[in-house]
């Protein structure tokens, strides 16, 4: 299972990418967080429905100076399988 997920608010330039790389970590997930052009954090999620689904649980807390405003979901069909996680 994969979920891409885009987070906005106060999210870029606070730690957010190295909070969703420890969650991933934690919860035994693949994929890859970035920063996007618009302000808004995107994720990819590899890995067991559950897990993911804890993991977003995660992504709308944030490091201790983020404003997480809303956490939106995208799932898909695992194309292929990712090894580790990334930060892009």
């Amino acid at each position: 299972m994969v979920a891409r997920v885009f987070v906005s608010g106060f999210v870029q330039n606070v730690g957010y990418r190295q909070f969703v790389k420890r969650i991933a970590y934690e919860t035994g997930l693949n994929g890859w967080v970035r920063n996007l052009s618009d302000g808004r954090v995107e994720s990819l999620f590899s890995g067991s429905r559950d897990e993911i689904e804890k993991a977003i649980e995660e992504c709308w807390k944030g490091p201790f100076l983020s404003e997480v405003e809303s956490v939106n979901v995208q799932w898909e069909k695992a194309e292929k399988e990712l090894g580790s996680f990334e930060i892009l």
